[in-house]
């Protein structure tokens, strides 16, 4: 009996967060807004600091990829100064919240493709543009399923029909369906209801 109780307890971790792939950060890292860990190689935030740009470079961290505007009022000023001089490589793809393309996605991707072992963190500004990219980058070049892939970007949020309708787009350019069985795609409800 405390063998089988034993075997529960030390299983039941593993069923609990079974259903999503993020990883457990550095807990410095875990103080960053919305920091997800996919991999030992890719990540999505929302804004670091200043001083949180140090901490990701001490965590091994070789790429910045910003999915924002530089004109965002909580976006770093001189942040692709900040990161290169902690010896990082920075890239932006400024993603229109209200409008994002396909060829954003595929500029990030690209980038990604370029080098797929290098340490990447992607960040716009609370980590929704982010792990909209995310979720397809995994889905479409690192063949994670959709549920998978789905259920973490849900950590953070549920798209909007903008981001939704992006998605269902790109996916449908790499034919991939987004539907799966433990997949909601139900839009949220509109903002101040």
């Amino acid at each position: 009996m405390n063998k089988i109780l034993s075997s529960l307890l030390i299983l039941t971790p593993f069923i609990a967060f079974s259903s999503y792939a993020v990883e457990e950060a550095d807990p410095a890292l875990a103080e960053i807004t919305n920091f997800r860990q996919y991999s030992s190689t890719f990540a999505s935030s929302g804004q670091p600091s200043r001083e949180q740009f140090a901490t990701i470079a001490e965590n091994g961290f070789e790429r910045i990829v910003y999915i924002a505007f530089t004109n965002n009022q909580n976006a770093v000023p001189d942040a692709d100064l900040v990161v290169k001089g902690l010896g990082m490589e920075y890239m932006q793809v400024p993603v229109d919240f209200d409008n994002p393309l396909p060829s954003d996605f595929y500029a990030f991707a690209d980038s990604m493709q370029r080098n797929t072992d290098k340490k990447t963190l992607l960040h716009c500004q609370v980590n929704a543009r982010a792990t909209a990219f995310s979720f397809l980058y995994r889905v479409i070049y690192d063949d994670v399923p959709i549920a998978e892939a789905k259920a973490d970007m849900n950590t953070v949020w549920q798209p909007n029909e903008v981001w939704r309708d992006f998605i269902f787009a790109v996916l449908a350019e790499n034919n991939t369906s987004p539907e799966c069985d433990e997949c909601d795609w139900t839009l949220p409800p509109p903002r101040g209801q």
